[in-house]
């Protein structure tokens, strides 16, 4: 059978290269693949502060005591007690005043302890007078099984 200027054979010769060159591309594939290379406590936390964040950014992001509110699910005790004694109408958990960000990108993580990680998470301002980026660092601590963010430093 000819398909284009490629013979196929059917239980010949040429299935047998055709079936041998599959499984060399599927060795490539596999063998090319990248291990994670980061620590559990990191793998593990991730989806913690990207939650985190995805509800931050996706609600009003100025300090208020209901905005502080409806993110205590996420905050360690001592962090909701330090933050609600910040100003109102500031944004404790990026910039730390007003000028509020955009979007946010959860890069690297560094594990401190088993139960205490750290990450980089970089801000972007994108607007018709600037386009910016910063990175601030933001600390998990796992409580109860869970991880919750415990500080930010700017």
């Amino acid at each position: 059978m000819r398909v284009g200027s490629w013979k196929l054979a059917v239980g010949g010769k040429g299935s047998a290269a055709f079936a041998f060159l599959l499984f060399t591309f599927y060795l490539c594939f596999a063998a090319c693949s990248i291990p994670n290379l980061e620590p559990q406590s990191c793998i593990d936390s991730r989806t913690a502060i990207r939650e985190f964040y995805s509800f931050h950014f996706g609600n009003d992001m100025h300090l208020s005591p209901e905005s502080l509110s409806a993110r205590k699910r996420f905050l360690t005790e001592d962090l909701a007690h330090r933050i609600s004694e910040e100003t109102a109408g500031t944004d404790p958990f990026t910039t730390g005043n007003g000028d509020v960000p955009r979007a946010f990108r959860v890069g690297k993580c560094t594990e401190v302890a088993s139960d205490k990680v750290e990450y980089q998470v970089l801000l972007f301002w994108r607007d018709d007078n600037r386009t910016e980026q910063r990175e601030i660092k933001v600390d998990l601590a796992k409580q109860n099984e869970r991880w919750l963010v415990d500080n930010v430093t700017k």
